[in-house]
């Protein structure tokens, strides 16, 4: 397992050390919110990810319990990706950049009521994402 080089004690600096990176967060965001769990989906994801890249950060993220993989059924040569108990903590966290990122991004392609409507909704999105994810 990749060992994170801690910068400091504090709980964001640690946060940031695991999840920080450029694409990290953005794996996490396609298979909770994008339906997306094979390697191939992340690599046409459109953020233009070099496949040595997103093999990385697939298996930090498995080696630190954030994510799992399972072969798929229907094709044996390929793994399923899906979050733990421990991935489905970071939704809230992930809905909350979303959030910040459509009010703040001047040239945001969502609307005001888009992001009224997740807005309202936050919590039932959270909810209804996690137990769409345990099954």
């Amino acid at each position: 397992m990749r060992k994170i080089v801690k910068r400091s004690d504090c709980p964001i600096s640690y946060s940031l050390d695991l999840l920080g990176d450029k694409w990290t967060m953005l794996i996490l965001r396609d298979i909770a919110f994008s339906d997306k769990h094979f390697y191939k989906d992340f690599l046409e994801a459109g953020e233009g990810m070099a496949t040595n890249v997103l093999a990385d950060r697939l298996k930090m993220l498995k080696d630190y319990g954030i994510i799992e993989s399972k072969q798929y059924e229907l094709n044996k040569a390929k793994k399923y990706y899906t979050l733990t108990e421990k991935g489905l903590e970071l939704v809230p966290m992930i809905i909350e950049l979303w959030v910040w990122g459509a009010k703040h991004d001047p040239q945001s392609a969502v609307s005001k009521d888009e992001l009224e409507r997740r807005l309202s909704k936050r919590e039932e999105i959270i909810e209804s994402y996690k137990a769409k994810a345990k099954g």
